[in-house]
């Protein structure tokens, strides 16, 4: 089977390919093609991948391109990682929002809307191209904002998009671990959108395990996302967040953290992705395997560091990590996707898929971030409690504001825009609104083209 990889440069991509060494199903991925407007990074990246194919006689062929439409033809699976504008748009995606006292953030908040505004174009085109090129191939989506990005993409595609984001798998991984638990045996009860939802209810043999988690002060102040709300906002919610929402909840300790720290994750990431490249390209004898885990067992550790209470480029004292989660995280969730699909190894995991009657706060036809149960005649949402008011008031208000950002992105309408950027919740402020608009227009050629129908894209990967 052919897995074409869209952002074929990009940091995530060793970790898929990991986990396609050591999947022994058949049929399997045996031809992958990275796609890339950046031969240098193509080259770096191939180069990393393999050293990882060493020793695996059997390993999936690797071919780079600069063309998508070679990447695409004949695909059987769709792999999107991609950044319009590069790490320079995430910059300023921070900057302008950070310059008005808003979040800046790169999925939450305006930064998230002005990167949808440019990525949203170039992912409609790409559905239009695999749907000329490969009709039957499934788009697993990874790029940011992962449900807009996908809602937009279904317009051309249907079903066959879905939005993978690993926050809530591992956020459930951590909780079945820290209380002793097996994670294949739970069962978590999960609602939201992408970067926004709560794990309500963690089932074990039919018992609800999170209140034992939630009352054990020692088990929830070892939990990150213990460390990241406090322990007090965890019991007084009675459930666990989805990390990103500290943003909405702890707002103003968010912007001021990131005010005051020397530099921003897009300024971070920026100098440290490009020192890789560079040091791959130039370094004689140097093993490219060790250059990437050092890289991202950095980028790891500084990861949200504004909510940890850690400096964003300083590693943290006695940060653990591995940079090989083969069957974990991004790679994992999309390796048992494609298993469930071609060979129907029937999964249940937590994915960004049409609503359907899943929500009934939110429209049909909305993306959603829910269980599933996915096998070889595609994904099905199950059915779900409805989320209390806060969360379907909070929900809705951001859907308003993605659907808005989305209508924007296609027809070029400024006062759709306007209004997405007003109406969000982190935002507020319809004088504030025209003011973060106005700068990413200014400041970002890729969101000024949309505006101007004009289109122009590199592609990178996320976060």
């Amino acid at each position: 089977m052919k897995l074409s990889i869209l952002g074929g440069g990009g940091f995530r991509v060793p970790y898929v390919y990991q986990a396609l060494l050591r999947d022994q199903g058949s049929p399997r991925i045996d031809d992958v093609w990275l796609y890339d407007t950046d031969a240098e990074r193509l080259k770096a990246m191939t180069d990393v991948l393999a050293r990882f194919a060493d020793d695996f006689p059997d390993a999936p062929k690797v071919t780079a391109t600069t063309s998508l439409d070679s990447a695409l033809e004949g695909s059987d699976f769709v792999f999107a990682a991609i950044r319009v504008g590069g790490l320079a748009g995430r910059v300023c995606d921070e900057r302008v929002a950070l310059d008005l006292n808003v979040l800046g953030q790169e999925t939450t908040g305006p930064g998230g809307l002005a990167y949808g505004l440019r990525t949203i174009p170039v992912m409609v085109d790409i559905a239009r191209r695999v749907r000329e090129l490969a009709p039957q191939a499934y788009v697993i989506n990874f790029t940011n904002p992962a449900g807009m990005i996908t809602e937009a993409m279904q317009t051309v595609l249907g079903d066959r998009v879905l939005g993978i984001c690993d926050t809530p798998s591992g956020l459930g991984r951590r909780v079945s671990t820290s209380l002793g638990l097996d994670a294949s045996r739970a069962q978590f009860d999960y609602v939201g959108l992408n970067h926004l939802g709560w794990m309500r209810r963690v089932l074990v043999d039919g018992e609800d395990v999170l209140p034992r988690l939630l009352a054990d002060d020692d088990l929830l102040g070892d939990l990150e996302e213990g460390v990241v709300f406090g322990r007090e906002w965890l019991r007084d919610l009675g459930l666990i967040p989805n990390e990103y929402l500290y943003y909405y909840y702890f707002n103003r300790d968010a912007v001021r953290s990131i005010l005051d720290a020397p530099r921003t994750r897009g300024e971070f990431l920026s100098r440290q992705q490009g020192e890789f490249y560079q040091r791959v390209t130039q370094a004689a004898g140097a093993s490219p395997v060790e250059l990437w885990r050092e890289t991202v067992a950095n980028r790891s550790a500084n990861y949200m560091a504004e909510a940890k209470g850690t400096v964003q480029g300083e590693t943290p004292p006695d940060e653990a990590f591995s940079p090989d989660p083969v069957h974990q995280g991004y790679a994992g969730v999309a390796l048992s996707v494609m298993a469930a699909i071609s060979r129907n190894e029937r999964a249940t995991m937590i994915l960004n898929v049409r609503n359907g009657t899943t929500i009934a706060a939110l429209p049909a036809d909305a993306v959603v971030e829910v269980p599933v149960t996915v096998d070889a005649n595609g994904v099905h949402p199950l059915a779900t409690t409805p989320p209390d008011l806060s969360q379907a008031g909070l929900m809705q208000q951001v859907k308003a504001v993605e659907r808005l950002t989305i209508s924007a992105a296609l027809t070029g309408s400024r006062a759709d825009a306007v209004k997405a950027f007003s109406l969000h919740p982190l935002v507020d402020s319809v004088t504030v609104g025209r003011k973060l608009l106005d700068g990413y227009i200014d400041r970002i050629p890729e969101v000024a083209a949309v505006f101007h129908r004009s289109a122009s894209a590199s592609f990178e990967d996320g976060p």
